[in-house]
């Protein structure tokens, strides 16, 4: 299994200097993994906090995602070198394919080929995929290998459990990366998930991350508040019970809240 940090930051929609001011709080706070990508226009303001921290470089674990645009073989890696300027590092931890974006005119066995060509140069220490369903999954393994995709991170909540993919990563031995475990913030108004919270003197916000958790997931949530970051770092510690858990997984809707046309997968359902 991959070495990718359970906890993370993400910073998705966020820019200027509100990603600024999450990114240093968070690692302030104790946060040492940030996620981000190229398309959300914010690597260089990530790379200012991170510069600005005062935290060392090999302390932190930094997550990228190549845009559509750059996949084709002659432009994923020039792309990658471009966000590492604006991160101001040498190297990222994990660089994903965001998007498997079936009708772009790029095979998936050119982008994953790049991807690893990219990793081989030492542009990124490992690399996965983001928003693959099954079938790609397989063809990605397919053309890099099983031990060179470190995770699929895809959205997942306690509204959308994805079991079938999974359970796939899982015999596949690929981590998940939840993203929007909160359900942009859904499930937070669910009366099990507020029971449970409350039993626990605990937040929802923390019920769900450690659901995640507790599934073997990595997750990375995100926040402009100092602090909601420092709440959702508790979920670390907070155990969920056998009979919470499984209240939790009965809440499954297929709630899913980002597919874009052209850039998703036929999800498993």
């Amino acid at each position: 299994m991959s070495n990718i940090p359970a906890f993370g930051l993400g910073t998705f929609r966020l820019q200027g200097q509100a990603v600024i001011d999450s990114v240093r709080n968070g690692i302030d706070l104790g946060y040492r993994a940030v996620d981000t990508a190229q398309i959300y226009g914010n690597e260089a303001d990530v790379g200012q906090a991170i510069a600005e921290s005062g935290v060392r470089r090999d302390e932190l674990f930094l997550t990228t995602k190549i845009w559509v645009e750059n996949y084709g073989k002659d432009k994923l890696v020039p792309s990658l070198e471009d966000s590492l300027r604006k991160l101001r590092t040498d190297y990222v931890d994990l660089t994903l394919i965001h998007w498997p974006a079936p009708g772009n005119g790029v095979s998936l066995d050119e982008f994953m080929t790049a991807l690893a060509d990219a990793k081989a140069r030492g542009l990124t220490r490992q690399i996965g995929v983001s928003n693959f369903n099954i079938d790609l999954t397989k063809q990605a393994i397919a053309a890099v290998g099983k031990e060179n995709i470190a995770t699929n991170q895809i959205e997942l909540s306690p509204y959308l459990q994805n079991q079938k993919l999974v359970a796939f990563l899982a015999q596949a031995e690929i981590r998940v990366t939840s993203y929007m475990t909160l359900g942009y913030g859904k499930v937070l108004g669910d009366p099990v998930i507020g029971e449970i919270a409350r039993r626990h003197r605990a937040t929802p916000a923390q019920v769900a991350l450690a659901w995640a958790l507790q599934r073997g997931f990595s997750v990375i949530p995100s926040s402009t508040r100092r602090e909601n970051l420092a709440s959702n770092l508790l979920a670390q510690t907070l155990r969920l019970t056998d009979d919470d858990m499984a209240r939790i997984g009965a809440l499954e809707r297929n709630g899913r809240e980002v597919s874009p046309e052209g850039l998703a997968p036929a999800w498993d359902e």
